[in-house]
């Protein structure tokens, strides 16, 4: 792409740094920043990467055909999300093999000014299933070498969540790790020891904290407690003012500020108005901007990503750090250097806000979003 372009921003965040001064784009790059401010305010920060959406704008990526999930990207770039990886809950082999099929399709061809597609994320099936939430009960199983490699040929699985207390989790671990699948510690009941184990085999991160999880009491920290202390633990958290209190949310910024990374969660309900939904074969209904599953339990969120930021400033983050949360951090987790950074140099996915940290634009690869 040729063309320049100005931002019309009065500072950006660079590196984690509030740089003042406006920013200009030439083409696909980064090609400056620190200019002359423009004087109506905003701020330019590195393109927002949410590491797990289920689903964008009524497409539930688990079921839609691919031709839909560029439905979903281009609501999410309209939302300032310039990378994503699809989230799939656990579900029958052949319908995840199908949706990894489309994740391959969004991966190689995606869509000019759309959220490019960094992969898929298996959420299941080798969940507890007392800490299974909306995930269905019948498809849940032991971590498995055999039943996931078929997985893994299907598509470009980028991560999946385990229990690590599960028979067999620490050896498939391992092996994941050693073939560059990142693991996540999540829907899980494990003790403390448990928790350490996974962690010890290679686990990187952790799904959701607090949600789907064993919590500390004195003697007994679970899986959450272990995932805050232990400082080579990425912390995942959907904070969006529904599924942690405030004073969780205040703990885990406390806890996990220079490693947290904000997820939404998304479901196909994000971006749309109440009514009903599916996530994958489950029913869903939202009411008032919170999504149930039948039993009345938490299925998700409908929240953005910039919506998050804003409630980790709440709950604590500065702005800077918060845009790392969103931004720098999640791309590294996944090994992507390319994204979540904003240098001269830099390919150009850039988000911008006003004042209010609301979205006025967006710029996937310099495209802006449509």
């Amino acid at each position: 792409m040729t063309g320049t372009t100005r931002l019309g921003v009065a500072a950006a965040v660079v590196d984690g740094e509030l740089v003042p001064g406006d920013v200009r784009l030439d083409g696909d790059v980064v090609a400056a920043v620190g200019l002359p401010p423009a004087p109506g305010g905003g701020i330019a920060v590195p393109g927002l990467v949410d590491v797990q959406v289920n689903g964008y704008a009524g497409i539930d990526l688990l079921t839609a055909p691919a031709g839909d999930w560029q439905v979903a990207a281009r609501a999410m770039a309209r939302h300032g999300v310039t990378s994503f990886v699809a989230n799939l809950i656990t579900a029958p082999a052949e319908q995840t093999t199908s949706a990894l099929g489309a994740a391959t399709v969004a991966v190689s061809s995606p869509g000019d000014g759309a959220a490019r597609c960094l992969g898929a994320h298996l959420e299941g099936p080798f969940l507890a299933a007392g800490r299974r939430g909306t995930h269905p009960l019948q498809h849940l199983r032991d971590p498995d070498r055999a039943a996931l490699q078929p997985l893994l040929d299907a598509g470009p699985v980028v991560s999946i969540t385990i229990a690590p207390e599960l028979p067999g989790a620490v050896e498939v671990i391992t092996w994941l790790c050693a073939a560059g699948v990142l693991v996540a510690l999540g829907h899980s009941d494990a003790t403390a020891d448990e928790a350490h184990a996974g962690f010890d085999a290679g686990a990187r991160t952790v799904t959701h904290v607090f949600n789907g999880m064993s919590a500390p009491t004195a003697r007994a920290p679970g899986l959450a407690g272990v995932a805050l202390a232990r400082d080579d633990v990425v912390v995942q958290a959907i904070i969006d003012g529904v599924h942690l209190a405030p004073e969780t949310a205040a703990v885990v910024v406390s806890a996990a500020r220079s490693r947290l990374v904000l997820v939404t969660d998304a479901l196909s309900a994000a971006g749309a108005p109440d009514g009903d939904y599916r996530l994958g074969e489950v029913a869903i209904s939202m009411v008032g901007g919170v999504v149930r599953n039948a039993d009345g339990a938490l299925a998700g969120s409908v929240t953005s990503l910039v919506a998050t930021l804003r409630h980790a400033m709440t709950a604590g983050l500065r702005l800077e750090e918060a845009v790392v949360a969103a931004s720098t951090r999640p791309a590294a987790l996944l090994g992507r250097t390319d994204l979540g950074r904003l240098r001269p140099g830099d390919r150009a996915y850039v988000t911008v806000l006003d004042d209010a940290l609301d979205v006025t634009a967006c710029f996937v690869g310099g495209v802006g979003a449509q």
